[in-house]
């Protein structure tokens, strides 16, 4: 298997330390921070409205 930096006899001016090519970016992949943020929220309302009915409910 071929590596293409070291096909060009100057491919070490381009990439001395042979570092691997950069991930592209972009929303494919990317974790969802708004959904968890809500999921999250959804979850403490969640916990709370437990505590305050079992609260009504045992006293």
């Amino acid at each position: 298997m071929s590596d293409p930096l070291n096909d060009r006899p100057d491919a070490h001016l381009e990439n001395p330390m042979n570092h691997p090519e950069e991930q592209p970016t972009g929303s494919d992949g990317s974790p969802k921070f708004g959904r968890l943020l809500i999921v999250l929220v959804l979850v403490v309302i969640l916990i709370g409205f437990i505590t305050f009915a079992s609260e009504w409910l045992y006293s």
